[in-house]
């Protein structure tokens, strides 16, 4: 019994130590709660010089495509050995020749019909002096009939000749007057006849012409250098007037033709001009539009992590609207597509390459600027100078790349929040931290100096 009585006195001293302690102690101080600061990612809002730009992507086409279309129909005879498909041949170069033969001939057909009509023509003058010279002949052999005649006649009355004779007399006269008249007919009518001729010999000089055309477009000659893009012509083969023998590129200019959503287009034409005027679309008034927005581009080949560029120029807008993406096409040209290319540093902006546009206006030097990535429905965090979070409502105007403007909303020196806050509260405590290195990257990609993706 007393065996299981001996837990007891442990128990009691650890009782006692316990309550030894716990009598010596003094309670804990109690502490006020304190606000909790959130460490902030902040830019410092400043009106910086604004390049309005959009940017897009496309595929290079030449400026001009020339097809060689065969006027003449015959037999090729020479095609130039070096005509396939991706050369560069220089302008002025005889591709495909087409057999002569017929052509000359009819030249030699059209001279001969010119010299026959010029000696008929000869021969109408010689024959109207000749006429003359007879008409002169006749006119007194029918005086001296009428005077037979009138002989006559007073012989009649004087009962002395017969009246067949008279008659007969009287018939002899009258047909030397048919062959006067006769031939004061044809003389009448040789103008005419020289007309005729005349106007022959026109015809036959027109066909000459004619012929001598066809023979000039039996030869094929590029007119411009330019690079082959399609043969479909062989040496002895026979072609037909009208048909398609070869197909060239120019290789002075190319086109890129990118899809520019039409509200960023927008939005880069108001911040270029003044969105008040009000203006008609006619030739007169585009070119009016292209000079004060005052349009540069820059086309851009990405390949790996090399970027090759070519300044260009702002052509024209394309006809159509896509209206499923809601696009339209921004046409660029790049004078000496192929004249700028340098071995191993800046190849030809050749058919079909995929390149990036980019299209400027004039800078603008009072926007304030921000990362896109720093709004928030609509809103951005902004560091009010106690340091608390404000969420501002603002407007947005031009966006583009990784930076939108801000027309209202934001005053030139107040703080943006550019890092995320999970959760924010309004009048939550900050603790700014400016990042530099973001607010030279914003101002330099805002004046189009900063690295693009």
């Amino acid at each position: 019994m007393i065996k299981r009585l001996l837990f007891i006195p442990p128990i009691l001293i650890g009782l006692a130590v316990f309550y030894y302690m716990a009598s010596g102690r003094q309670s804990p101080e109690r502490k006020p709660p304190e606000e909790q600061v959130r460490a902030a990612r902040v830019i410092v809002a400043e009106a910086v010089r604004l390049v309005p730009r959009v940017t897009g992507f496309g595929s290079v086409y030449p400026g001009t495509v020339w097809s060689a279309i065969a006027q003449v129909g015959g037999e090729v005879i020479h095609v130039h050995p070096d005509l396939k498909k991706g050369a560069i041949l220089a302008g002025g170069t005889e591709i495909v020749r087409i057999s002569p033969a017929d052509f000359l001939l009819a030249i030699s057909q059209a001279q001969a019909n010119i010299r026959s009509a010029e000696a008929k023509l000869a021969e109408l003058n010689v024959s109207e002096v000749n006429t003359g010279d007879l008409l002169k002949i006749e006119k007194r052999a029918l005086k001296l009939r009428q005077d037979q005649l009138l002989r006559k006649q007073n012989l009649f009355k004087r009962g002395t000749v017969a009246q067949s004779a008279l008659e007969l007399e009287q018939r002899e006269t009258l047909a030397q007057n048919k062959k006067v008249q006769d031939l004061v007919n044809t003389l009448r009518l040789l103008p005419t006849q020289r007309a005729v001729q005349r106007e022959q010999i026109a015809v036959y000089q027109a066909q000459w012409e004619s012929a001598k055309l066809d023979l000039a477009r039996t030869r094929i000659v590029l007119p411009f250098d330019a690079r082959i893009a399609e043969v479909n012509v062989e040496a002895r083969q026979f072609v037909q007037a009208g048909g398609m023998s070869v197909t060239a590129d120019s290789l002075d200019v190319a086109e890129v033709e990118a899809q520019i959503p039409i509200s960023q287009f927008r939005a880069m034409i108001l911040a270029s001009t003044d969105s008040s005027t009000s203006i008609g679309i006619n030739a007169e008034s585009m070119s009016r539009l292209l000079h004060d927005v005052g349009f540069e581009a820059t086309v851009r080949l990405r390949t790996g992590n090399d970027v090759v560029e070519w300044p260009a120029r702002f052509a024209r807008i394309s006809d159509t609207v896509d209206p499923k993406t809601r696009t339209i096409g921004a046409i660029v040209a790049v004078d000496g597509a192929y004249a700028k290319a340098a071995p191993g540093k800046r190849p030809p902006l050749a058919k079909g390459m995929f390149v990036e546009i980019e299209i400027r206006t004039h800078a603008k030097y009072d926007r304030i600027v921000v990362p896109r990535a720093a709004f928030h429905d609509g809103a951005l965090y902004v560091a009010n100078p106690q340091s608390r979070l404000d969420i501002r409502p603002v407007t947005v105007g031009l966006v583009q790349g990784d930076l939108a403007a801000i027309d209202n909303g934001v005053q030139a020196g107040e703080q943006i929040v550019v890092s995320d806050l999970s959760p924010a509260i309004s009048g939550m405590l900050l603790a700014p931290q400016t990042d530099e290195q973001l607010q030279v990257r914003l101002k330099a990609e805002a004046a189009g100096g900063a690295p693009r993706r």
